[in-house]
């Protein structure tokens, strides 16, 4: 995997490390087990922590704070991987927009509304990009060095739409109807920044593999806003309509998935794989239906595809080659119910995935008030104390 993997492998093995060996295609039961945002605020060792870093930028930003609340949730629960905790948006930061936290409501940026304001970006090539993510990449070379053996690192990053409607909106909207309209009016312009986010990104994640990462993770979180069509250059952009956490939308269609998500994405799946060979990569496309999730894996090279909770996971696994690997799709909301309908829950992604390859995660990200008892009890219950 690159001469910088290659040099650190022997000083720790990696055959014990559960969710690789799913990546590489074997079934394990009970899966291997991680969350998204494990390392968050349900946890009031990660308040704490939050609360002394300051800012969120200072928390994702600060090596000593970043690798304690990544390590968090494995003291805690000993899942098999831990995830880089950091955040999509510090590459539009890297780019030179300005990106801010607000409490209580979410990350604020500059909106990039026009010609002038993607002009005044870094380009992809400029050196002080990675220099300004470079305390990230120390995060990574230290997690690799402190976490256990047996734990698999996730870097991450987010797909170029994802990370181009925030760049654009200046901030999550339902439908993100900004970069909708922006894709209608200037679709050159549009092009251009998932030009720029695809090989800055490339960048990102093969810099992440060289520091210590075992593999990556893609978040296409707003996959479920594409467009229903897609002109070749201006004309009428239909919404999908509103993702929220109650509701997914239809899927989009299969032109703006194409178009927007899955070749952008298969374009830096291969530019990180030309620079470290055999690199493993995850690709989470929420809300783009069951057509697209079972589009992710051959249509971009991914290893595994993340599925949402919009899901039919035993429909999906129906769909694809049992050599398919899958991870996810426990509803959040089950997490925070807990009881009967949880182990029910835990039960049915099991069964759905048994003698598959299969990485169990929840279809989207713990949300902050769930209960500690309740993610001990999932646990107990997907490795069979329970």
């Amino acid at each position: 995997m690159g001469t910088a993997m290659t040099e650190r492998e022997p000083e720790r093995k990696t055959s014990g490390r559960k969710v690789l060996r799913v990546l590489e295609g074997e079934a394990i039961g009970p899966p291997p087990a991680w969350m998204m945002r494990q390392a968050g605020r349900y946890l009031p060792e990660y308040r704490a922590t939050r609360a002394e870093a300051g800012s969120f930028l200072d928390l994702c930003y600060s090596p000593d704070f970043a690798v304690e609340v990544t390590l968090q949730p494995i003291r805690r629960f000993g899942f098999d991987a831990a995830i880089l905790f950091s955040d999509i948006l510090v590459v539009p930061h890297a780019l030179g927009q300005d990106v801010r936290f607000v409490e209580g409501e979410g990350p604020r940026l500059d909106p990039l509304d026009g010609r002038d304001a993607f002009a005044r970006l870094r380009e992809a090539g400029d050196p002080a990009v990675m220099t300004h993510l470079a305390p990230v990449f120390e995060t990574v070379t230290r997690l690799r060095a402190e976490l256990p053996g047996e734990t698999t690192l996730l870097g991450f990053c987010g797909a170029p739409w994802t990370v181009a409607s925030y760049m654009i909106g200046g901030r999550g909207t339902p439908d993100l109807a900004p970069a909708r309209a922006l894709a209608e009016g200037d679709t050159a312009l549009v092009d251009a920044l998932i030009d720029r986010l695809v090989t800055v990104q490339t960048d990102y994640l093969v810099r992440q593999l060289e520091a210590g990462a075992d593999a990556v993770q893609i978040f296409e979180s707003h996959a479920g806003t594409l467009p229903r069509a897609v002109p070749a250059s201006g004309g009428v952009v239909e919404p999908v309509g509103d993702v929220s956490e109650s509701a997914l939308p239809d899927a989009p269609a299969a032109d703006a998935l194409t178009r927007w998500s899955l070749q952008p994405i298969a374009r830096m799946v291969a530019g990180v794989r030309a620079r470290v060979p055999g690199a493993k990569i995850i690709v989470f496309a929420r809300g783009s239906g069951l057509d697209g999730h079972a589009r992710v894996v051959p249509e971009t090279g991914a290893d595994a595809v993340g599925v949402d909770w919009g899901v039919d996971l035993r429909a999906l696994r129906a769909r694809v080659p049992a050599t398919t690997v899958t991870q996810g799709n426990l509803h959040p909301d089950t997490l925070i119910a807990g009881g009967a309908a949880l182990d029910a829950a835990v039960d049915a992604v099991l069964a759905a995935t048994a003698g598959l390859p299969h990485i169990f995660n929840l279809g989207h990200g713990i949300t902050p008030q769930t209960p500690v008892a309740h993610v001990e009890r999932m646990l107990a219950r997907l490795r069979g104390q329970g």
